[in-house]
């Protein structure tokens, strides 16, 4: 018994190994479909999903298209229609897919629950919500508003995900379980943050123009934390969760309480890679 046990361990292993050589080479499309591939051969009854959302496709784009527009499928806007969209969108701009990509990896190196690369773009809603961000904030680009605005509207709905099509988001990002995140009209998320559930990214009233926080990159922020008003929170900064935060955050300190004051440093200059919770 244990021999067999350890022999599909070590079998397991090196088919991990094997799959992230493939992803790190630069074929995360192949790598993810060998995952959903042996997938679908252990569970026959999901094969049917496996080969609809992605054995069934040839591009990431295409893959990642159909998912999302069967998710956001509605009465009022057809999955068909928002398809067109987001291939519109791929093709307008190529890094809106490249940063799907770069996202995915992200998860799968910070995240100890993720153990693949297929697991974040087929299951996780802090990803897919982001990927219909991206598209959002092309629309808004383009001065298609109220288009915008339903998809903004629909991920609300669906994964209690409200980020405004304005918000600019960077690449390498993890929204970690991503319930309740709320990111404003003039925020600003940089490269390589992280942030868990109920993370606010607010304004402090009524007051217009820029009035929205400003994350730099490599920066952690915990769940619940409220962050409030057109500051800025410094690259590789730490905010503990359930902080309220309303003023400027240097680079590379640790920040907690309510209201939220420096509490220490963080243990690297990257604290959205390495997650660390403690203070």
């Amino acid at each position: 018994m244990h021999s067999s046990i350890n022999k599909r361990y070590a079998l397991e292993l090196a088919e991990e190994n094997k799959i992230a050589e493939i992803a790190e080479a630069g074929s995360l499309w192949q790598a993810m479909r060998r995952e959903v591939q042996a997938r679908a051969d252990f569970e026959p009854i999901m094969a049917t999903f496996f080969h609809a959302t992605v054995l069934n496709h040839d591009s990431f784009e295409d893959a990642l298209s159909y998912l999302l527009a069967s998710k956001l499928d509605s009465s009022v806007v057809s999955s068909m229609a928002i398809r067109e969209i987001m291939q519109e969108a791929y093709n307008a701009e190529p890094a809106v897919i490249r940063a799907a990509e770069i996202d995915i990896k992200a998860i799968r190196a910070r995240d100890p629950a993720c153990n693949s690369y297929s697991t974040p773009f087929l299951f996780y809603k802090g990803f897919q919500a982001l990927q219909v961000h991206r598209v959002a904030h092309w629309l808004w680009h383009h001065d298609r508003h109220s288009l915008a605005f339903y998809l903004q509207s629909q991920v609300n709905v669906i994964y209690n995900v409200d980020i405004h099509p304005a918000a600019q988001i960077g690449c390498g990002i993890m929204l970690d379980h991503a319930t309740g995140v709320v990111i404003g009209e003039t925020a600003v998320v940089e490269d390589d943050v992280s942030m868990l559930h109920g993370v606010t990214l607010g304004g402090t009233g009524k007051e217009s123009g820029d009035r929205h926080p400003k994350v730099r990159q490599g920066v952690l922020i915990g769940a619940n934390a409220s962050i409030i008003g057109n500051l800025e929170i410094g690259t590789g900064a730490k905010v503990g969760a359930g902080s309220v935060v309303m003023k400027d955050v240097d680079p590379h300190v640790t920040v907690a309480g309510v209201p939220a004051k420096v509490v220490g440093t963080p243990n690297c200059d990257c604290p959205a890679k390495d997650m660390e919770q403690d203070l």
